[in-house]
């Protein structure tokens, strides 16, 4: 301790013996907390972790050299005020919350407190006081309630006059209801996570003032209505999720002024109307979800996916898409999932061109009409291993030289049909390259097909080698 350190302690020290003040506490860094601080300090955690806990014992100089494990605090002046609180079990070793909790007023009394954190503490239903937050709006920024289930109740209209706020986090809580309007008033927010609560109702249509949001996630709800077109005026907005909701509608063509935008997940809504071309203006799009949407979309060639070329996730499954395969998907250098199946997508698929893409790791086409040969190559199906599904395409055949290489689950090997009077000749595509590149000698299957005046007809089937069949053609 310096000297200067010293004479203060040494000074306050004989004011409180001459005048009886009570002393302030004073930490190692020779500076006090204010008594009223820390009484509330106090009383606040104790209401959380139950009235046997006494600080004023456990923790003298709690900004000091006995800290509280989830209290920060700093300098205002000549005196320590706390600045960060967080309340549950985040650490090992911080303080968890009782049952019974109670929230006491006290903990409005913190003046500087600018970050104040939940987790896991609210476990038995209570709802969150509505009056007090107006006392931290003068220095909040950051406010998370994070995996409470207790916390029930509509989100407090108060916590629209915390207006320095940064980033507001409500995950995974018990709230329910509509969002309060005053939500509207925070423009300073940075994130936004209201994700895995109850919330129900509209989404608020007043983002046109959020021009400095990075994060927007609204996810696992019960939203419903349609995407408000200010979600397009979020100039700054990295990420954007709103999926599992109730959500319906067409999506606002505004969205494609997100240029910044990386991450887009509306999976699992009512989504309808189709793609939209404004979305190959996403240029910086890393991810792009739209599975599970009655999108009924015809519009996938329209789109030049090619300009999309930051592209990592592409989930367009179970949202009625027709047509082809557009080509424009294999110029995609960065994907690593593709996710296109259950949908109603038809024509050929351009296996080589897709096997060409370095970083793609999945691959789903399931669940579709597509027809023709699958043309991956053997080392391309180890490479995906269970991450490439094609079954339920009834007109989709994948090569197979022998059973032991038969690839995909639930995918027929390729066979083709010739017709010659009474005969049908059955064989698989591969033997029937070789057949017209060469005349080997390879084994084919001859079905004779003998119809009787009875109307009954028998299949006698007979193994017969490529010469004998020539001999019979010709006859």
């Amino acid at each position: 301790m310096s000297w200067i350190h010293s004479v203060l302690f040494l000074s306050l020290t004989f004011r409180w013996c001459v005048t009886g003040e009570s002393s302030p506490e004073v930490t190692d860094d020779g500076a006090p907390m204010e008594k009223t601080e820390q009484d509330a300090l106090y009383s606040a955690i104790q209401g959380f972790v139950g009235d046997s806990w006494n600080g004023s014992d456990l923790y003298p100089d709690p900004c000091g050299w006995t800290p509280i494990q989830g209290v920060s605090c700093d300098l205002y002046g000549d005196l320590w005020y706390v600045t960060d609180l967080t309340l549950g079990l985040v650490h090992e070793n911080s303080l968890s919350c009782a049952t019974s909790l109670k929230i006491k007023p006290q903990l409005f009394k913190l003046k500087h407190l600018k970050s104040l954190t939940f987790f896991n503490c609210f476990t038995s239903p209570i709802t969150i006081p509505k009056e007090e937050w107006i006392n931290l709006g003068s220095n909040l920024e950051s406010l998370e309630f994070r995996s409470n289930p207790g916390l029930i109740g509509e989100l407090p209209e108060t916590i629209g006059s915390l207006t320095k706020l940064k980033s507001l986090v409500v995950l995974e809580n018990g709230f329910n209801g509509k969002l309060p309007t005053s939500l509207c008033n925070l423009t300073r927010l940075k994130r936004l996570v209201l994700a895995g609560n109850l919330f129900t109702g509209t989404i608020p249509d007043c983002f046109n003032g959020f021009k400095d949001l990075l994060i927007l996630d609204m996810s696992r709800n019960s939203f419903s209505g349609t995407l408000p077109s200010s979600i397009g005026e979020m100039v700054s907005l990295l990420k954007l999720d709103l999926s599992n909701n109730q959500l319906e509608g067409k999506l606002p063509q505004e969205i494609g002024f997100l240029k910044n935008l990386t991450l887009l997940d509306l999976r699992n809504n009512r989504i309808s109307g189709g793609l939209f071309e404004n979305i190959e203006k996403i240029r910086s799009l890393t991810d792009l979800v739209l599975s599970g949407n009655p999108m009924s979309s015809d519009d996938m060639m329209g789109i030049k996916w090619e300009n999309m070329g930051n592209l990592v996730i592409l989930d367009l499954s179970k949202i009625g898409l027709r047509g082809e395969i557009p080509l424009g998907l294999t110029s995609l250098k960065r994907l690593r999932f593709l996710g296109l199946n259950d949908n109603n997508l038809t024509g050929t698929v351009p296996s080589k061109e897709l096997e060409t893409l370095p970083c793609l790791g999945a691959l789903y086409i399931n669940g579709n009409n597509l027809s023709g040969e699958l043309e991956f190559s053997r080392k391309f199906y180890e490479k995906m291993g269970t991450r490439f599904k094609a079954s339920k395409n009834p007109n989709l055949c994948q090569h197979v030289v022998s059973e032991a290489q038969h690839y995909v689950v639930g995918l027929k090997s390729c066979m083709m049909e010739k017709t010659k009077g009474s005969l049908v000749i059955k064989q698989t595509w591969s033997n029937l390259k070789k057949e017209d590149e060469s005349s080997s000698s390879m084994g084919v299957m001859v079905t004779r097909h003998v119809l009787l005046s009875n109307g009954f007809m028998w299949d006698l089937l007979l193994e017969l080698s490529l010469i004998l069949l020539l001999n019979l053609l010709v006859c």
